[in-house]
């Protein structure tokens, strides 16, 4: 069942221009020039009901943006959008207890009250049954090992754990869509890796439908297949994480560990040399060829070890936004 349509979407801003210095501010208070800046322009994607979709792109290419108006909280300019049925400008009550946005640089929980409180109030704003509000509780909070934590003031809590008790707020209702704009920002990698561990439990035991912005690759590596990648207000890929490198990278990558060291005359057949430090050597070599030129490097080389790796996904993207050959 599709849970997210999106169809010609569009969002601009008009921005004041300035010049600087004094004579530039009093310029721009008789006559101000203005641009329109275009950031989302005209995408279309759709998501299934259950999908884990990461959603990347660099700063300003209009992420936050999409979700913001797929939430509900900005006004479109053009394009036709429906989530769980709705149009999300609308925020009729009913769409509004079926999703959440969580954003990891804003904060829902009161600084100076335990986590609790908010819970408390989440529950009654989005009119959670007791039993249901004990039964989700005891579940995040098993999930999430904060039941320590519930009493202690925000302001005392390390960001690590203010981020997990900002899910359970976002969650104490159950939402069928969950919207993640940067969860793990600023955390350390033991605590991005809980809460990946967490969204990929949840999606399993749930079924929700989540969008997920994120600038860290391992993210959208360990949580989803299917990536929609935006640049300057367009999408530009919308598939298979796995198939990006498949139609973007021309080349893998062939190490290997010699048993003795030879003559580098004769690894020049082989392939482009990225690196030899004996005993290692690493080629790069056509995707085409890789399969002819592992048999022969097995064939007439000392080889002890070999290794074929696909290159590493945050170089891959990093080159579609550059703008890049990929080879």
């Amino acid at each position: 069942m599709q849970t997210i349509s999106v169809n010609n979407l569009k969002k601009y801003y008009r921005v004041a221009q300035k010049e600087p210095g004094l004579r530039g501010s009093l310029k721009s208070l008789f006559k101000r020039k203005y641009q329109d800046v275009k950031a989302v322009e005209n995408i279309s994607f759709k998501i299934e009901e259950g999908e884990l979709v990461g959603f990347i792109g660099p700063n300003g290419a209009g992420k936050t943006t999409t979700l913001k108006i797929l939430s509900g909280l900005l006004y479109p300019d053009d394009g036709e959008i429906s989530v769980l049925g709705f149009n999300p400008y609308e925020r009729k009550n009913e769409f509004l207890k079926n999703i959440s946005l969580v954003m990891g640089q804003k904060n829902q929980l009161w600084w100076d009250l335990p986590p609790m409180e908010t819970f408390l109030l989440n529950k009654e704003i989005y009119e959670v049954s007791e039993d249901s509000f004990r039964t989700t509780l005891d579940e995040l909070v098993k999930l999430l090992d904060v039941e320590d934590i519930l009493k202690t003031p925000v302001r005392k809590l390390s960001l690590g754990q203010r981020m997990k008790c900002e899910l359970i707020a976002a969650l104490i209702h159950r939402p069928k869509v969950l919207f993640l704009d940067e969860p793990t920002i600023g955390l350390d990698v033991v605590m991005q890796k809980t809460l990946r561990d967490f969204i990929r439990e949840y999606n399993r035991r749930f079924h929700s439908t989540i969008l997920l912005t994120s600038h860290y690759m391992d993210d959208v590596k360990e949580l989803c297949k299917r990536v929609i990648i935006i640049d300057k207000g367009k999408i530009i890929y919308d598939g298979s994480l796995a198939k990006i490198v498949h139609r973007f990278v021309k080349n893998k990558t062939i190490s290997l560990v010699l048993g003795k060291e030879i003559d580098i005359k004769k690894l020049d057949s082989y392939g482009e040399i990225k690196e030899l430090k004996f005993p290692k050597v690493v080629f790069n070599v056509l995707r085409k060829d890789v399969a002819k030129v592992t048999t022969n490097l097995l064939k007439n080389l000392p080889v002890e070890d070999l290794n074929i790796e696909e290159p590493q996904i945050e170089e891959v993207i990093r080159n579609i936004f550059s703008g890049k050959e990929l080879i």
